[in-house]
């Protein structure tokens, strides 16, 4: 298990915000009123949107009707695939200085995470790709590149993904090192649960694939034991899932196992499902490179692919539906209850630089089209500004 001390984000002022538990504990010695220093505590997040004014309708698969008292929820934000560059031929213009300025704003949050599928590192003379190899692909981008995530604003990456290995286990500690160096948080090795405190709320976040060295979305077993552990140890579960068979045709999500070039890549409803009943507030997928449907389940979100994000130096296809991510914010009360959420749209440049997509929200018009697809009875309801609720 890798716990880390509460985590304190700088708020929009430069201040850090405190933890709850603490700051109540100071104004209860002092007499003054708690609620309106939370929602200022709240409104000094670096939270950049709103959550809706309404619950949604009570159903089976619906989160509950109440919503969190607002001292005691987290918003988080979460992306799907990461590839900087693809070093040392492929890199982004001015070495990827200001990466990730396009979609800073739109990330921020009180924990923002993403799916790093790359190790950073030199190159360990390692690489998965051999000599006479074809139809295999090594990347990897400079240590030093953990500086653009650090100014993008992520507090937390996942690597438990197919590409976190392609320079050999020394690759992979060289990122763990230089992502702990930066101060960011990583997850995905097995049986690791990475807690962090947030507003006062533990936040437990696991990552899984279908790779050996992460926790396993195959083994159904073991994935339930370990969401049964990180449930002992915070109040809030997050899983980080790479999951799927990849490509512009697999768009749609249908019962069963999924396989690409023979890997089985898990049964992404059954694993989710399984997560969920065994203790997890979140499930956000990624993996098939595209976009994919959301629905609700016994009251939690799962986003079953985030889609492509960034691919610096045009490491990932921009070819169609390929080009679109997005960015998925949510916000959980202490007790795992869904207090809102919202999908904000993004696309590849042309240097594979993520990039807002404000004015024609393309990601948003394609997962809502696939929720109502996919799901038609639990599938989410995407609103015009993106707020995401159950469609019953």
């Amino acid at each position: 298990m890798n716990s880390h001390p509460p985590h304190r984000r700088p708020g929009v002022f430069g201040r850090p915000v405190l933890t709850v538990a603490i700051v109540l504990a100071v104004l209860a010695a002092v007499g003054v009123g708690s609620v309106a220093f939370a929602n200022r505590d709240r409104g000094s997040s670096a939270s950049s949107w709103q959550q809706p004014s309404s619950s949604p309708a009570s159903s089976p698969s619906a989160p509950r009707e109440e919503s969190a008292p607002v001292a005691n929820t987290v918003t988080l934000s979460a992306t799907g695939d990461i590839m900087m560059s693809n070093a040392p031929n492929r890199m982004p213009p001015a070495d990827g200085d200001g990466f990730f300025d396009s979609v800073k704003e739109s990330l921020a949050s009180d924990l923002v995470m993403g799916n790093l599928e790359q190790p950073l590192t030199e190159n360990t003379g390692a690489s998965k790709c051999g000599a006479g190899s074809s139809n295999c692909f090594a990347f990897r981008s400079p240590p030093s590149y953990v500086k653009h995530l650090s100014d993008g604003g992520f507090d937390l990456v996942n690597t438990a993904n197919n590409h976190a290995k392609d320079f050999g286990t020394q690759g992979a500690r060289n990122t763990r090192a230089v992502l702990d160096e930066a101060g960011i948080l990583a997850t995905g090795n097995t049986d690791e649960i990475t807690v962090t405190e947030v507003n006062g709320v533990k936040v437990a976040v696991v990552g899984f694939s279908s790779y050996a060295g992460a926790n396993s979305l195959i083994d159904l077993d073991q994935a339930r034991s370990v969401i049964e552990k990180a449930k002992e140890q915070a109040d809030l579960v997050v899983v980080q899932v790479h999951m799927g068979a990849e490509g512009s045709g697999m768009q749609h999500v249908k019962p069963g196992t999924e396989t690409f070039h023979g890997e089985n890549r898990g049964d992404p409803i059954k694993f989710s499902h399984a997560v969920i009943d065994a203790g997890a507030d979140l499930v956000v997928g990624h993996g098939p490179h595209v976009l994919r449907g959301m629905e609700f389940y016994n009251g939690k979100l799962i986003a079953y692919s985030l889609g492509n994000f960034a691919g610096g130096g045009r490491t990932l296809s921009r070819s169609g539906v390929l080009k679109y991510g997005g960015i998925l914010h949510v916000t959980l009360g202490q007790d795992g209850s869904y207090a809102g959420g919202k999908l904000l749209s993004t696309y590849m440049n042309s240097n594979g630089l993520p990039t807002r997509d404000a004015s024609d929200e393309q990601g948003r018009k394609l997962v809502a089209d696939l929720s109502a697809a996919d799901f038609p009875d639990t599938g989410v309801k995407i609103g015009s500004d993106g707020s995401i609720t159950p469609s019953a």
